[in-house]
């Protein structure tokens, strides 16, 4: 049986010491991050991250970042879109790894949906409103991860 090479991680230094980082799931969570939140500020940004990180944490989800942003009509941008703002690309990265190197999540009160404004989905009824952060509104769908 063959191996499979690890993924390439990186390491990186945190409040707690280091933590190492898969190189797939920065470039998925930046991704998302990019094509879902760019138009808002790092408090908005960082709670969709928040949101992809909860869902990683859930038992109903993927178990990795990537897995979770690529999941089947979960997230609507174009996986084949292309990244155009590289600036804002670079502030988004900054986002998704602090947000992978264990920042708090303590903006979403353990949101695992969310929704632009303007736009209200069939599934809203079903979930707890937990705060709106900007042009979003999140949700979770029970109290388990409300202390992440």
């Amino acid at each position: 049986m063959q191996r499979q090479p690890a993924p390439e991680t990186l390491t990186v230094r945190t409040a707690a010491g280091t933590s190492k980082i898969s190189q797939r799931d920065l470039e998925c969570l930046a991704e998302a991050l990019y094509f879902e939140a760019r138009g808002e500020g790092v408090q908005g940004q960082r709670a969709v991250a928040e949101v992809i990180l909860n869902r990683v944490d859930h038992p109903r989800f993927p178990k990795t970042v990537c897995g979770v942003v690529n999941q089947r009509g979960q997230f609507t941008y174009n996986k084949n879109a292309r990244i155009r703002e590289k600036g804002t690309f670079a502030r988004v990265q900054k986002v998704a790894m602090a947000a992978l190197s264990g920042a708090p999540r303590n903006l979403t009160n353990g949101a695992t949906y969310f929704h632009a404004r303007g736009v209200r989905p069939s599934w809203t009824n079903r979930f707890e409103r937990t705060i709106r952060i900007g042009s979003h509104t999140f949700y979770r769908s029970d109290r388990r991860l409300a202390a992440n």
